[in-house]
């Protein structure tokens, strides 16, 4: 049974979550406040959601700290923020995947499912892909530019990964989101966007003798990585 944390102050809807939520067969447990949150982190869970307007705490704060303790945790933020920056800050804090308030509960639902039954793509086996200058070593899940490693979280790896296997190949949206997010995904695919933004930020290099593989945008269609000697 998957353990659910939800963090949420208001009472009407804490108590929507948490009702909704053990009908479909998860442990839940609900903190109304960001100290209540860290303090019921030290347990682990397998999933948080996380309100960014809490009462006590700066959501971002809260969401950064949580990640800290929760490492291998899906962390899914609930925002009334729909401003693409907020956005990208609260998955630079550590969260996985954001739903803007108001949130209607089938989708909140079907999305919780979604990234519980996809947890991060393992390849053991499978050898490194370089693509001019950068590697991504999908053993170690470990990606490196120039031979200077680069941090990214759970699913910029994977959607890294996922480019880098075909470079110079246009992968559609469709494919993108149900081999590194979920087949079944239920919703907005903007965590999509978000996401090879954030990519894009951590693979540009300033040197010029280090020209890092850039991910193009096709509109209408989806994303391709393009090796730096194209």
């Amino acid at each position: 049974m998957s353990r659910l944390l939800v963090v949420e102050d208001d009472e009407t809807i804490g108590t929507a979550l948490e009702s909704s939520l053990r009908l479909q067969g998860y442990e839940v447990s609900w903190e109304r406040t960001g100290r209540g949150a860290l303090r019921r982190a030290v347990g682990g869970f397998d999933f948080v959601l996380l309100d960014l307007g809490l009462p006590d705490l700066d959501g971002i704060e809260v969401c950064r700290r949580l990640r800290a303790a929760m490492p291998s945790a899906v962390l899914v933020i609930l925002t009334a923020r729909s401003e693409e920056m907020d956005v990208i800050v609260g998955l630079e804090a550590g969260a996985d995947d954001y739903l803007t308030k108001p949130v209607r509960l089938r989708e909140l639902l079907a999305r919780v499912g979604a990234h519980l039954r996809r947890g991060p793509a393992t390849a053991a086996n499978r050898p490194a892909i370089t693509v001019g200058p950068l590697r991504v070593d999908l053993a170690r899940r470990r990606v490196s530019l120039g031979g200077e490693e680069i941090f990214l979280r759970a699913k910029e790896f994977d959607l890294l990964a996922r480019l880098a296997e075909e470079p110079g190949i246009a992968v559609s949206r469709d494919t993108l989101m149900a081999e590194v997010w979920d087949a079944r995904w239920y919703g907005s695919t903007k965590t999509l966007d978000v996401h090879i933004a954030a990519l894009r930020r951590k693979l540009s290099s300033p040197a010029e003798e280090c020209p890092a593989p850039r991910i193009s945008t096709l509109r209408g269609h989806g994303y391709r990585l393009e090796h730096p000697q194209d």
